[in-house]
């Protein structure tokens, strides 16, 4: 008997692992000598510790005999192998192990034992329906087996297909009495070697030890093809086959257990399958030649499948429609009307929930608005009309609006790669107030009214085709970033998205072609790769734009409800322009574009966006240009050299004063970007832009070096613009009393060079035709090259030299000057002294005499040695910045500091550490008092010239600069220029060394001066 089992489970020269089990051990060896096996398994089946002894079924690598070669080893220890799944080179059996349901570890009884070789001929007789061949009929000892030969490969494939042959006839013959074992699918599955003994428990007289044998086999074994186990395989119930039922009124799942109860089918048993529950039948309904097989299952999803195993009652095949209609005949008829009730209910509802939301659907454009649609495209300015309609309910943002009417009509070019708008600026400055105002000159179908998430859009069924989506100052999260580059990517095609639905079946959703974004946000997207496809624009921030709101709100306010418009005509007829430009799609040529020209081509999106500008501006105006038809009847539309203009125009402001669309900077990035040329220093610090701007410091660091916010990086100007770089180092700082500080600190430098290039990067214009020649009376020629640079204004180049200096342009300046001859630049001020009081000797005098430089000498009138009475001296501190009386009349508890004039001192040449301050009294003197009128007036004991310390000269320095304010309009300084030629001291303090100079004027500022003359002008522009 086991000679024979050997001889039936091996091929010739197949290697095969014997395995014996005990309680504690595993015995091991690999035979090729079916002799040898046979003698060592014969002691191992006599030894009662053995439980049960095996051999590898499927063909195992010849190698993995040297392990132990035609031999067993007793006791594997860890570090002894024995068969793994990738140990097996081909498959030549498909095992099925009926075991009867029993405790574990104990042995079957007879009447289970019986059970499990009845399931197992049952399952083989519908095998061979199926046309499989005989099998090898086996008793395993407990239960019974059933071996067919197959040839398969070891692959992941051909171990899929047997688990679903296993699974199928578990879910087909399983009961609560027996089961088909689904776990014997693995390559490597050792099984029982017939001929020995299965010991499970102690040997008893009602479980007992029993010899496992062959029932029967086939002298010539046939092989399953792969066709039979497919078809086998497929016979499993999944939930695709299975039918989804619909939910009740009550809205309950449909309870598969409940309905066969209802309706008298009995179950004989039921079992967990799937998520769900599969319940075995008493009786098959679908024949009456049979009693069992018949099954029902109900997946987790609530999906339902009915069958019955037997091949002459459809092999296992969805009868479920069947066996419910067999039951409620009426059934299709009354789910018809059900279904068509709930579709009257769904309209209606729907219909209802628009009306009471006003959004029923727009109503069509009347005959008159319609007509006079058409008579601004055939003859007038479409662009020109929506402009003054956006303007009649927002103020300024002019490039906004022509970005947004150009992105719109981009939907209507057929050969466009549309025009997406992004907005950028601070809260509060009219962006989302430009979106709303332009939206309503979108036709309604056209446009979402709301904000949505990433996921709605792709389940909105009323979007249609060239629909207008805007997304206001909130955060971009990753998924509608995705869908922003898809769009603006793929703006021809619908954007997909493959989903699951709840019953786990795929479902395609889309968000339909030639849709644009209009994105508003502070500080854009915060992915570039988005930003590189937009139109970016900003919103005017400015003082002036703020008072033009402000009137217009002023305004509205006076109006009552007799003169208030809610729809203007202008705004129906812009609506009927583009319900018409909507019919039909455009294709536009270019025939001139070979002339165009760019000053740089590294960002390639770039032209394509200035020939889609082009392209939008044509289609508003296809009925005035010329027209042909194509082949395929798509109306063409030939560009004209207008259309360039106004294409140029935006894209000229979009890479300069209204705009990033090159460099990707915001407004204030722009403005300090100005600032720090117009500064034109070398090097300088955040503290010294906080100077020139009046910002904070951690705006000025975070639009330098950029930040990161919800896990988006906004990059700075370091990394935007090549023109700025910067050093981490440490520089020593001496204090007042001669200690010196190291301090860590940023300086960053500037390339006026590597700017000026950079910022000429935009340019772009119309080269002349070839071949229309020089003429300038040629038609359709341009008289001259149009050149357009997307840049700030340049100021002039530094120059050397001082007003009056030899071949000098300016050498009357001083002369021509009234104000600075004057010494009327800056405003007196009265800070609260008497008009007639005198000086006294403690007092620091301040007067107009400040505002120049008393000690130039320059051909002219003479001077008034005389002059009239000035307004009363102010006293400064190196504590104290607002003006105080007499130190004398102080109280002794304020009178800590002593005042001083910054003129009446010059520095020592060699600084005296022990001295102390006349003025704080602290030590270390670095500045000595002048041979000054007011020290000659003093008593000859108090003539000594006094020394005070650093910081109290510099306090007074910054007290005396912040007090000289110029008078409004005398000084502007866009107009200086830098000097390193010494020019002398500032005409507005009249203390700092002059450092720019206004030539036209003759005016000359220090860098304290001319910083707070930026700020101004910072402020005046909206940049803080």
């Amino acid at each position: 008997m086991l000679r024979d089992a050997v001889a039936r489970l091996t091929g010739p020269g197949q290697v095969v692992e014997v395995r014996a089990l005990t309680d504690q051990y595993t015995h091991s060896g690999y035979f090729s000598d079916p002799a040898a096996l046979v003698r060592a398994v014969e002691p191992l089946d006599a030894d009662n510790s053995v439980h049960g002894i095996y051999v590898t079924l499927n063909e195992v690598n010849p190698a993995l005999l040297s392990r132990r070669a035609n031999r067993i080893k007793m006791r594997l220890g860890k570090k002894d192998s024995t068969t793994s799944d990738a140990d097996i080179l081909h498959r030549r059996w498909l095992p099925v192990d009926i075991d009867p349901l029993r405790p574990s570890g104990v042995s079957s009884t007879d009447e289970e034992h019986k059970l499990a070789l009845a399931k197992a001929e049952e399952i083989a007789r519908w095998l061979a329906g199926l046309g499989f061949p005989d099998p090898v009929r086996a008793d395993s000892g407990n239960g019974a087996h059933l071996l067919y030969r197959i040839d398969l490969p070891n692959d992941e494939a051909a171990t899929a297909l047997v688990k679903s042959c296993l699974a199928t006839l578990d879910t087909l013959f399983s009961d609560d009495r027996v089961t088909v074992d689904t776990a014997n699918f693995n390559a490597a599955r050792i099984w029982k070697l017939y001929g020995t003994v299965s010991r499970k428990g102690d040997n008893t007289p009602e479980r007992p030890h029993r010899r496992s044998r062959m029932v029967s086999a086939p002298d010539e074994l046939s092989v399953a093809n792969v066709e039979q186990l497919r078809d086998l395989a497929a016979r499993l119930p999944t939930e695709q086959h299975a039918q989804q039922q619909p939910a009740t009124p009550k809205d309950k799942g449909f309870d598969l257990r409940g309905w066969l109860i209802v309706n008298s089918v009995n179950i004989r048993s039921e079992k967990p399958y799937s998520g769900g529950t599969l319940f075995i039948l008493d009786q098959c309904p679908f024949s009456s030649a049979h009693k069992d097989g018949a099954f029902a299952i109900q997946f987790g999803n609530g999906a339902v499948f009915a069958g019955c195993k037997h091949t002459s009652c459809g092999g296992g095949t969805q009868r479920w429609q069947e066996l419910r209609e067999r039951f409620e005949p009426d059934r299709a008829t009354k789910r018809k009307d059900w279904e068509q009730k709930q579709k009257t209910w769904r309209k209606d509802r729907a219909t209802a929930k628009a009306k009471d939301e006003g959004t029923e659907g727009p109503a069509p454009a009347s005959s008159d608005t319609r007509a006079a649609a058409l008579d601004v495209l055939a003859h007038g300015d479409p662009v020109g009309l929506m402009l003054r309609t956006f303007a009649q309910e927002h103020v300024g943002d002019e490039i906004v609006a022509r970005c947004m009417i150009l992105s719109m009509a981009s939907q209507h070019v057929r050969n466009s790669d549309g025009l997406h708008v992004s907005v950028t600026g601070d809260s509060g400055k009219g962006k989302t107030h430009a979106f709303r105002k332009m939206m309503r000159q979108v036709p309604d179908a056209y446009k979402v009214k709301g904000t949505v998430s990433n996921k709605a859009l792709y389940y909105m069924k009323d979007l249609r085709p060239r629909t207008v989506l805007m997304s206001d100052d909130t955060e971009l999260s990753d998924s509608i970033q995705e869908i922003l580059k898809s769009a603006t990517s793929n703006f021809h095609e619908p954007i997909t998205h493959t989903t699951v639905t709840k019953d786990l079946t795929s479902r395609v959703c889309t968000i339909p072609e030639r849709c644009i974004w209009w994105i508003a946000k502070k500080e854009g997207t915060g992915d570039d790769q988005v930003m590189n496809r937009m139109l970016t624009c900003w919103i005017d921030e400015s003082t002036g734009q703020d008072e033009r709101v402000l009137a217009a709100k002023q305004a509205r306010e006076m109006l009552d409800p007799d003169h208030f418009v809610e729809e203007s005509e202008e705004l129906r007829t812009c609506r009927a322009i583009w319900e018409i430009l909507h019919e039909q799609l455009i294709w536009v040529i270019i025939p001139y574009s070979q002339r165009i020209r760019f000053n740089t081509i590294c960002n390639r999106r770039n032209p394509d966006m200035l020939y889609d500008l082009i392209k939008s501006h044509a289609v508003l105006f296809f009925m005035q240009r010329q027209q042909k038809t194509s082949e395929d009847g798509t109306l063409c539309v030939y560009a004209d050299e207008a259309d360039f203009t106004a294409a140029n125009d935006v894209f000229t402001l979009l890479n300069g004063t209204a705009g990033g669309q090159e460099s990707k900077m915001t407004k204030k990035e722009s403005d300090l970007l100005a600032i720090i040329e117009k500064a034109d220093l070398p090097e300088f610090t955040i503290q010294d832009l906080q100077r020139f701007t009046g910002g904070s410091y951690m705006g000025i660091y975070r639009m330098l070096k950029g930040y990161d916010s919800r896990g988006k990086n906004y990059t700075g100007l370091l990394e935007k613009c090549p023109a700025l770089s910067f050093t981490d180092r440490t520089v020593t700082m001496n204090d007042g009393e001669g200690m010196s500080v190291r301090r860590r600190t940023e300086a960053f430098t500037w390339s006026r060079e590597i700017y000026r290039q950079w910022v000429n990067g935009g340019a772009c214009w119309l080269d002349r035709d070839p071949k229309g020649g020089d003429d300038e009376g040629g038609a359709g020629s341009f008289t001259a090259l149009q050149h357009v640079y997307s840049s700030f204004p340049a100021t002039a180049v530094n120059q050397n030299g001082a007003p009056g200096a030899p071949g000098s342009s300016k050498e009357g300046d001083y002369h021509n000057n009234p104000v600075l001859r004057n010494g009327d630049l800056q405003q007196n001020r009265n800070y609260g002294g008497d008009k007639n009081s005198g000086k006294s000797s403690d007092q620091c005098l301040h007067d107009s005499e400040i505002a120049v430089n008393k000690n130039r000498s320059l051909p002219g009138p003479p001077q008034n040695r005389n002059p009239a009475p000035q307004t009363p001296p102010v006293s400064y501190s190196n504590c104290c910045k607002t003006a105080v009386q007499s130190p004398d009349l102080l109280p002794p508890a304020v009178n800590k500091v002593r005042p001083i004039r910054v003129r009446d001192y010059k520095k020592l040449e060699v600084p005296e550490p022990k001295t102390p301050c006349w003025s704080c009294g602290r030590k270390g003197s670095w500045y000595v008092e002048k041979l000054t009128a007011e020290r000659r007036a003093r008593p000859k004991d108090q003539q000594t010239a006094r020394r005070i310390c650093r910081t109290c000269y510099n306090e007074a320095v910054k007290a005396e600069q912040t007090a000289s304010v110029p008078l409004p309009g005398t000084v502007d300084v866009s107009r200086c220029s830098r000097v390193t030629a010494d020019v002398g001291k500032c005409s507005v303090c009249g203390i700092a060394k002059a450092v720019w100079i206004d030539r036209e004027a003759g005016v000359k500022l220090c860098e304290h001066c001319y910083g707070r003359g930026l700020r101004k002008e910072a402020e005046e522009s909206g940049v803080v």
